[in-house]
């Protein structure tokens, strides 16, 4: 195994070797993913720095500012190495954004905004993903970081923060649209879902269509549709049904086991190409109801858009364990460019453990008698079998003299701004 898993990781950095001109980013970036897959407490420049036997962690931060490398380039080579080994088939993009609570002002994409991570409005950082999912597992492979509106015209904002001069405002589901379109230009072809922010886009529906790309995406209770019996609210439209509408199907397994909801479909009228649905799930316990918008170019059978529908929880699985394993939200960068280099290694890092972790479950029928590998045991194994570096003491208390000087010096630092603010 741990022979294995060692050629699968030299595999993923030879594939973005070439992406790095010098030999010294190489390295480092090569040092840093194997941080970001290491069982460290926390994640941030200190931490992998040490972790690689560095003596500062200027070589990490200097990879996610100043050297030379295209992170849009090393995102295309992940997205290349999801696809090739999670395969093509029954493919499901799930897009959905996630937030990071943040204080201050001068990270980039910062302000109070609502973000599902605190379940309120916060000041916070807020990215939009996208998430390749089949039979096979699942993984993160876009990112693109929401600018609020307010940092549009702060001129000198954007300055400190680095942003591009070209970068405009744009809505989640128009950062959603770019992604979605990346993939498909890249040959990537299957259904794309996504919840309400994302389903109430008509511009992102009507794109999806236009390409003749198919979905289910979650919309409002409220949301208008148009049958042949007129338009109405969807929640309206769930009133008049009878109980024969309803059938009882799987959304796809769980921890727990299948999770089975009753479904209903209504046909929504329109005149333009293609099939149009109202899909409603209804809880089996609760009665609490949730709407789809779908879309195919042709019919398709219930059982299909219901397992699709089951397919948008994979992206919560990925912020879960992207944040819980590889430290998708433990940055500390507050610039543009960092941001995006960080983000970038972070879901190939997350990648490698969920293409390995689908490796593994492939050979799961040989030993029954155990669950099937999960990203966090692949982790736990790998740090165990191939990534724990062999540290001197004097290395040791080398860095908890450079933490504790480093925590002085701001410490004073914050300090002396307070006395001058009393003054």
């Amino acid at each position: 195994m741990a022979s294995r898993w060692q050629l699968m990781f030299d595999e993923l950095t030879s594939r973005i070797a070439d992406r790095f001109s010098r030999v010294e980013p190489r390295r480092r970036a090569r040092a840093m993913l194997l941080g970001l897959l290491a069982e460290l407490p926390r994640k941030n420049c200190w931490t992998l720095a040490e972790h690689a036997g560095d003596q500062t962690p200027d070589g990490m931060q200097h990879l996610l500012s100043r050297a030379v490398w295209d992170a849009d380039a090393v995102r295309d080579d992940l997205r290349d190495y999801v696809v090739e080994h999670l395969g093509q088939a029954g493919v499901v993009l799930v897009v959905d954004e996630t937030g990071d609570l943040k204080k201050g002002r001068g990270t980039v994409g910062v302000q109070r905004q609502y973000t599902g991570t605190a379940g309120r409005i916060e000041n916070s950082q807020v990215g939009v993903f996208l998430t390749y999912a089949t039979a096979t597992g699942h993984a993160l492979i876009d990112r693109e970081l929401y600018l609020p509106g307010t940092w549009v015209g702060d001129q000198a904002r954007r300055e400190r923060a680095k942003v591009p001069a070209e970068r405009r405002f744009a809505t989640k589901p128009e950062l959603a649209a770019q992604m979605i379109g990346r993939a498909l230009a890249a040959g990537i072809c299957g259904w794309v879902t996504g919840d309400e922010v994302y389903g109430s886009s008509t511009p992102l529906r009507t794109a999806l269509e236009a390409s003749q790309v198919s979905y289910v995406m979650a919309v409002a209770s409220n949301h208008h549709i148009t049958t042949a019996a007129g338009t109405r609210r969807a929640e309206e439209i769930v009133a008049r049904l009878p109980k024969t509408a309803w059938q009882r199907l799987s959304a796809g397994g769980g921890a727990k086991g299948q999770r089975y909801y009753d479904w209903a479909l209504i046909t929504i009228a329109s005149t333009e190409p293609g099939r149009r649905w109202l899909l409603i799930r209804r809880h089996r316990r609760t009665g609490e109801l949730a709407f789809y918008r779908c879309y195919a170019s042709d019919a398709v059978p219930l059982p299909v858009l219901v397992k699709v529908a089951g397919t948008r929880w994979r992206i919560e699985e990925s912020f879960q364990t992207g944040k819980g394993l590889t430290g998708l939200d433990e940055h500390q960068v507050r610039t543009w460019t960092s941001w995006y280099r960080w983000t970038t290694l972070v879901l190939f890092a997350h990648a490698f453990l969920a293409v390995v972790a689908a490796r593994e479950r492939s050979d799961h029928n040989a030993e029954p008698s155990l669950v099937p590998m999960t990203l966090a045991e692949v982790q736990r194994l790998f740090t165990r079998l191939i990534s724990v570096p062999i540290r001197s003491i004097a290395f040791v208390l080398h860095w908890s003299r450079w933490r504790r000087r480093h925590q002085a010096r701001a410490r004073a630092s914050h300090y002396a701004r307070q006395v001058g603010y009393e003054q």
